[in-house]
């Protein structure tokens, strides 16, 4: 299965070094799908048609605006279409390239880099090849964990997993700083900060997702952790991420 890549920015080479393979790839003129091949080897293309012909996946990571104006150059030459593309349907990529074998939507994330990445992978909406849908999955899950949804929960999915990298690092500069305020060197916070989130997301996670029990282990009645967390609730950390949320899923 050769992949190809048309758009070669942070999502695109995320996935290209989780699979860690030679891409094709080509870009809009920014330089970066030259940039991709000096690292993994492959061939940064001129052309998106040409990349399609080549390509047996090809896989739209350019922006949700250029869809039309993309599958125009690519015209008929599509085999499969993965569609990386925000707010954008499984129906109205098929209609832009309805010559295409099959058509499919996934929202991962950027830790897929390190293989510890999370994909959001839309039921298709028309039948497909199962082995083509199998195939395609276990290709993605080589690069973190898949969770298959109906296409009308994508967006959630994407304001919780895609958007998520972003919200982390806001939550550990925030606290690395506070930190840095009351005393500790910014190596040393950043270490403290960084290394206690890895390590409380792999616990979150051997413990089946269960913060309540993980909030407790660590919360004794009127100690500094039960008072830390209520200066949290009081700082609207639940209401800033349920509207966050909002914003990024819209109406």
């Amino acid at each position: 299965m050769r992949v190809g890549y048309i758009g070669s920015g942070n999502m695109a080479a995320a996935l290209a070094r989780g699979w860690g393979e030679p891409v094709l790839c080509t870009d809009s003129g920014s330089g970066r799908a030259a940039t991709l091949v000096a690292e993994l080897g492959g061939e940064a293309l001129t052309s998106n048609r040409e990349l399609a012909e080549r390509a047996d996946v090809v896989i739209l990571a350019h922006k949700p605006y250029q869809l039309e104006d993309v599958a125009a150059q690519v015209g008929d030459c599509a085999k499969v279409v993965v569609s990386l593309l925000a707010r954008t349907t499984q129906a109205q990529v098929r209609a832009a390239y309805p010559s295409a074998r099959a058509v499919f939507r996934v929202e991962p994330n950027t830790p897929v880099e390190l293989r510890q990445g999370v994909s959001a992978f839309a039921e298709p909406d028309v039948p497909v090849d199962p082995q083509l849908y199998a195939d395609l999955r276990e290709r993605f899950e080589r690069v973190g964990a898949v969770v298959a949804l109906p296409e009308r929960l994508i967006g959630v999915a994407g304001a919780c997993s895609g958007v998520g990298p972003a919200y982390w690092a806001l939550i550990a500069e925030a606290w690395i700083d506070a930190a840095i305020r009351r005393g500790l060197t910014p190596p040393v916070a950043t270490t403290l900060v960084t290394e206690t989130m890895a390590g409380a997301a792999a616990l979150l996670r051997h413990r089946d997702g269960d913060t309540l029990a993980m909030r407790r282990g660590v919360t004794s009645p009127g100690g500094n952790t039960a008072r830390g967390l209520a200066a949290l609730e009081r700082g609207g950390v639940r209401a800033a991420l349920s509207a966050a949320m909002d914003d990024v899923v819209g109406p």
